[in-house]
C-alpha cells in the first residue's frame, strides 16, 4: 500500500486495487472507504508512519458497499472502535444482511463488460456493523462538516462527502480520474443515474476532488469536473 500526502491533513491510501482517504482534525481522524479485506494491518501502520494511534480514527465513513471499498471495514472497525456510517441503501449489503446486487451494463460500452468479466474476483467484504445510517444531506463532524450528498447509480446507495470549509469533494466511484482523463466511474448499477449524480457532484464548489480510483485533483477541481460532465452529456460516456 502506497500512502500519499494530497493537502495537509489529508493523505490518500492507494490499495492494489482502489483507495482509502484518511483526515486528520485535531485530536481525531476520520477514514473514507477502507480498501478490499484484509487491508486492516496496512491501514493501521500507515497511521502509525503518519504519527497517529490507529484508536484515533473516530469515524469510517463507507462511500458504498463494494468490496474494495467496505472490503476492510469489519477488521478496522474491530481494530479501532471507530463509528461506521454508510448510506441506508447500502447498509444492509455491508451488514452482509443481503448480496449485493451486480452492475448493470445497459447503454455501457461493450469494454466496460469486457473489463468486469476478465478482472480477478476480489476477496468478499466480511459483514460489518453499520452504526449511523445516512441520507443525503446529513453533515458528518469531520473536516468543518462534511455533507453527504446522495450519488446513486453506481450503487443505489452512493454517496460523495463535501468539505465546503475545505473545498474537498470525496466522489467515491461516481466519478474516476484515470490516465489523465476524469470520467463517470465504471460498473454501474444504473449508468444513466450515475450520469445524474455526476452533474450533481460536478456543480458543487470543489477545490480538490478525491477519487475512489484514480490520482486527486488538489488544485481548480470543480472546473475540471464540470468539463468532464459537459464531455459526459455530450457523449454519454
Amino acid at each position: 500500500m502506497e500512502t500519499t500526502r494530497v493537502l495537509p491533513g489529508l493523505h490518500m491510501l492507494a490499495f492494489a486495487v482502489g483507495q482509502a482517504y484518511l483526515w486528520h482534525d485535531p485530536g481525531s481522524l476520520t477514514l473514507v472507504d477502507t480498501g478490499t479485506a484484509g487491508s486492516g494491518a496496512a491501514v493501521a501502520e500507515a497511521v502509525r508512519e503518519l504519527g497517529h494511534d490507529p484508536g484515533d480514527i473516530d469515524r469510517i465513513v463507507l462511500t458504498h458497499f463494494h468490496e474494495d471499498h467496505a472490503g476492510g471495514a469489519a477488521e478496522l472497525a474491530e481494530l479501532t472502535g471507530a463509528t461506521v456510517m454508510a448510506h441506508r441503501l447500502d447498509a444492509p449489503f455491508v451488514r452482509g444482511e443481503a448480496p449485493g446486487p451486480p452492475p448493470d451494463f445497459t447503454g455501457a460500452p461493450g469494454w466496460e463488460r469486457e473489463l468486469y468479466e476478465n478482472l480477478p474476483p476480489l476477496p468478499a467484504a466480511p459483514p460489518c456493523r453499520v452504526d449511523r445510517e445516512l441520507e443525503d444531506g446529513e453533515v458528518v463532524d469531520f473536516g468543518g462538516g462534511a455533507r453527504v450528498v446522495a450519488a446513486p447509480g453506481h450503487t443505489d446507495g452512493s454517496i460523495a462527502l463535501h468539505l465546503p470549509a475545505h473545498g474537498v469533494l470525496f466522489t467515491g466511484d461516481t466519478i474516476a480520474n484515470v490516465e489523465g482523463r476524469t470520467i463517470l466511474g465504471v460498473f454501474n448499477l444504473d449508468r444513466a443515474r450515475a450520469l445524474e449524480s455526476f452533474r450533481r457532484l460536478a456543480a458543487l464548489e470543489t477545490e480538490t476532488a478525491c477519487f475512489g480510483h484514480g490520482d486527486p485533483i488538489a488544485r481548480d477541481a470543480g472546473a475540471a469536473l464540470r468539463r468532464a460532465a459537459e464531455a459526459a452529456d455530450r457523449t454519454g460516456a
